[in-house]
């Protein structure tokens, strides 16, 4: 069963998608990938929204329990500890590594809670059963 739930986390998916490959894609340099965009810019449009999405998905969704919402919020929780981890890992190559590795750790964070969110939506979604 599809629901807006589902349909909000599937956005927050794609979003991540799209500026993961543009990190790769370019390197991680700013307007280097395909979308046209610095690093704040694109981290905004595409890496804020996810976050506000899930958080908006797990609240909205009280009944039924939806498992597969769950697993949606834990792969949208590992893409954003992976954006963590890989800003972390490139702050050493920056003038402004301690405010990058504070942003990557701060993702990670982000990234369990929402993990956590998944988590708990199928511990839900099981003891109905």
């Amino acid at each position: 069963m599809v629901s807006i739930p589902h349909v909000l986390s599937g956005i927050s998916i794609i979003l991540l998608v799209i500026y993961g490959s543009d990190v790769i894609a370019g390197g991680g340099g700013a307007g280097d990938g395909f979308l046209p965009f610095d690093a704040m810019t694109r981290g905004i449009a595409f890496g804020f929204p996810p976050i506000i999405l899930s958080f908006i998905a797990f609240f909205i969704s009280k009944k039924p329990p939806f498992k597969g919402l769950g697993i949606m919020l834990i792969v949208t929780g590992v893409l954003i500890i992976i954006g963590g981890v890989m800003s972390m890992a490139s702050s050493g190559e920056s003038e402004n590594a301690a405010r990058m590795a504070g942003e990557g750790g701060g993702l990670i964070a982000v990234g369990v809670i929402i993990a956590a969110l998944g988590g708990i939506k199928i511990k839900k979604a099981l003891q109905i059963k």
